[in-house]
């Protein structure tokens, strides 16, 4: 039997990205996001999901793409980060992918030392990068986000 990985498959412009299912709690549609002062540079802001304040991650930003305002019809993939849940703002996203793991070849392999990157997995129309939803958020931006967001309560 071929063991797989369940995938949840976005895309930024024409670029496919996936997060292991295991990390992703939710998908939700884009909402205003609320600017947060003294935030890391690789968070927009914060949005309101049932009552919990969540950090939303640019991801275009973190990823060095071109980027762009949010729009309504993008969608946030709410994801568990060492404890802590973050957004992340994608254009579209595709239903959970099972992806054999002999098709995903570890970032390791690539490139050593790219952070977030987890692998590529390739496919027939593309290939698709791999994101460690654990090392999304450098680790030396959870303070300044925590200190951040305890400020909005003040």
């Amino acid at each position: 039997m071929v063991q797989k990985n369940q995938l949840v498959v976005f895309n930024l412009d024409e670029q496919q990205y996936a997060l292991n299912l295991a990390g992703v709690e939710r998908i939700v549609r884009a909402v205003e996001v609320t600017p947060l002062p003294d935030s890391p540079e690789s968070v927009c802001g914060v949005i309101n999901v049932e009552g919990r304040v969540i950090p939303v991650v640019n991801t275009r930003r973190r990823l060095g793409l071109p980027e762009r305002d949010i729009e309504l019809h993008d969608l946030f993939i709410i994801v568990n980060e060492n404890g802590r849940s973050l957004a992340l703002v994608a254009d579209d996203v595709k239903p959970v992918t099972e992806m054999p793991l002999n098709q995903i070849v570890a970032s390791s392999a690539l490139l050593p030392g790219t952070g977030y990157v987890e692998g590529v997995a390739k496919r027939e129309d593309g290939m698709i990068v791999i994101l460690d939803v654990e090392r999304i958020l450098p680790f030396d931006q959870h303070s300044t986000l925590t200190v951040a967001i305890e400020a909005l309560g003040e």
